[in-house]
């Protein structure tokens, strides 16, 4: 059973010959990949604020000391962006931060915000005057409050990390696989373009993996919404104890999940934590948002590689490197995926639309 399905009406089974054969899964069954795509994108941390305390996490600041980045701010580094030919404004915050944050509590109320989903929208929609297609990634949400973002996001997503109940989500207030089951689920029924993954090393074991990637697959098939899974191992820092997991787990991990998702569904690595010139020949074809103005805010210890390193990481592998927006084109394809705000900003007649319009004209229909 998964923790907390009940509570949230998961109603996700797994079958054992299913999980056995996905265990049985190798990289020698995996075939090499047509092309390595990734986007350029500006990373803008919202807030440091999270009403979690995973005991992996160097992201979140306790309360009384969580900062909340002004609109000046996010214009300045969305601009920043857009100057160095970005397509993407990356938003990120801890979960419901404002739940038990009173400092950003008060600031949000000052500029006339009831909740940071509210404040949210309202930097989406500066991204997009400036000339930056908004990829949002809030943690859990509702349905109500993913509503109020959506339409000005080209995609969201959220980390399932694991299925499994572990000691990582440690504290009064745990991370509920349930919960971010539910997340994903309300993105399908929303028709939001959705990256979700895993989380390698923080306690879970090699069934918990199959199962976790056998629940994303079934949630695909029910809306059709995943357009990319990261496998993400997780990395020493100040707060963790936890070792980073060997390069055969994660060949191995990937591997798996390149086996049992869809084709369209692309198998992404982010390439400044993970042994990436190693995991190419095991399925993964996309590299995620690189910034090449803004440091990783969630891990600050390990820098964004340069454009020049991707280029020599697929030149390595012996395929093409080609840049994609933060929504996938099969997406912008089909009108019910794409909102009209986003339709707007991507048909403008103006210099992001032009730079948005380009690299969609490179990228390959997965």
């Amino acid at each position: 059973m998964i923790p907390g399905a009940d509570e949230y009406d998961i109603d996700i089974t797994f079958d054992d010959a299913e999980i056995d054969r996905l265990l049985a899964v190798t990289p020698e069954d995996v075939a090499p990949v047509e092309s390595l795509t990734y986007a350029k994108n500006v990373f803008i941390p919202l807030t440091t604020a999270c009403r979690y305390t995973c005991t992996y996490c160097t992201y979140f600041d306790p309360p009384g000391e969580a900062s909340l980045l002004s609109a000046e701010e996010v214009r300045d580094i969305v601009k920043m962006g857009a100057d160095a030919g970005c397509t993407e404004a990356l938003f990120t915050f801890g979960d419901d931060p404002d739940d038990r944050y009173t400092k950003v509590n008060d600031q949000l109320a000052e500029w006339g915000h009831d909740s940071i989903h509210s404040y949210l929208r309202e930097m989406c929609e500066l991204a997009l005057e400036e000339g930056l297609l908004p990829h949002s990634n809030p943690g859990d949400q509702t349905r109500e409050q993913m509503e109020l973002v959506a339409d000005v996001n080209a995609s969201m997503g959220v980390m399932l990390e694991t299925t499994a109940d572990v000691s990582a989500h440690a504290g009064p207030r745990r991370k509920s696989p349930g919960q971010r089951l539910a997340t994903i689920r309300t993105a399908g029924e929303l028709d939001v373009p959705f990256t979700t993954g895993l989380l390698v090393g923080i306690g879970e074991d090699w069934r918990d993996r199959a199962k976790s990637l056998l629940a994303i697959r079934e949630l695909h098939e029910r809306y059709g919404h995943i357009q990319e899974v990261i496998i993400q191992n997780v990395v020493p820092n100040e707060r963790s104890r936890f070792e980073q997991p060997a390069v055969e787990t994660m060949r191995r991990v990937v591997a798996m999940a390149r086996v049992i998702l869809p084709d369209e569904i692309s198998v992404q690595v982010p390439p400044n934590l993970s042994p990436t010139r190693e995991l190419l020949d095991c399925g993964v074809d996309d590299l995620g948002g690189v910034s090449p103005v803004t440091d990783d805010y969630i891990n600050p210890d390990y820098a964004w590689p340069a454009l020049r390193e991707l280029e020599d990481i697929a030149t390595e592998g012996g395929v093409p490197l080609r840049e994609r927006l933060p929504v996938y084109q099969r997406f912008f394809d089909e009108d019910e995926w794409t909102s009209d705000r986003i339709r707007r900003a991507i048909d403008a007649d103006d210099e992001a639309g032009e730079r948005y319009r380009s690299v969609l004209a490179k990228t390959i229909t997965r």
